[in-house]
């Protein structure tokens, strides 16, 4: 009896030590949609009635950074009343039985909000300012940007935005990440902004590839593996196509 005893507790002990399956998902505004954010841009080229190069580059901010201060506090003022939907909130789930690290092209922190706990913002974070002057000096920022809002030593905030034309500081890390996938999702994105969209190139041979998104056409994954639905449906398939 303490011997067949032992023997189930070790068992237990085997499951809970046993590596996880690595979920590397990458995300775009589709998923961040149903919440209702409105996607990077309409069908005319506009981002809230602006012209993406005056409100998303650095030209458009050397030009007249309290437009682009005004355009991004009220996103981010749009950040306080929304909250994240069911397909966040599986994806915070799955880490229960996964090792999940989300890579996403969202500026909001949705993800974050749900309960994901490992996600790598490739363009930056609406709730984040640096200096002008550096890539790396990141400070928190909930409220209004406006000009005057300065460091201690002097140097004008900007929003922590990757902008059309900079570098993406993030991309080596995501990359090798990618890498590490055992299962890659792809959720909500249009695979049409580089380099991000780039990522599905990294990922090993054998990795297994998903691909949520009601617009794309299936060049990607296997048929079975393509949930041409908006986020939350997807998600559901997605979950319950998994196996620990």
């Amino acid at each position: 009896m303490i011997r067949n005893y032992r023997n189930q507790k070790f068992h237990i002990f085997k499951r809970k030590m046993k590596k996880k399956k690595k979920l590397v998902v990458l995300s775009g505004a589709g998923i961040s949609a149903e919440s209702g954010i409105k996607t990077f841009r309409d069908s005319g080229g506009l981002w809230e009635n602006h012209s993406i190069e005056d409100v998303a580059s650095p030209e458009g901010f050397a030009r007249n950074p309290q437009l682009v201060l005004n355009f991004y506090n009220a996103r981010r003022k749009q950040l306080k009343e929304v909250q994240p939907n069911d397909a966040h909130f599986i994806l915070a789930e799955l880490e229960e039985d996964f090792d999940v690290e989300i890579i996403t092209q969202n500026v909001d922190n949705l993800h974050e909000k749900a309960g994901s706990t490992k996600v790598i913002h490739l363009h930056g974070e609406l709730n984040k300012a640096r200096p002008v002057d550096s890539e790396t000096e990141i400070i928190e920022w909930e409220d209004d940007l406006n000009l005057g809002d300065q460091t201690s030593s002097g140097i004008q905030l900007r929003p922590h935005i990757v902008w059309f034309g900079e570098m993406v500081p993030e991309m080596d890390r995501a990359m090798k990440l990618a890498a590490k996938a055992d299962i890659f999702l792809v959720v909500g994105t249009s695979m049409q902004v580089y380099p991000a969209a780039g990522l599905i190139h990294s990922v090993p041979q054998n990795c297994t590839i998903y691909v949520i998104d009601p617009h794309l056409e299936n060049n990607i994954t296997r048929s079975e593996n393509f949930f041409k639905t908006p986020a939350t449906e997807g998600m559901r398939k997605f979950k319950s196509c998994l196996k620990p």
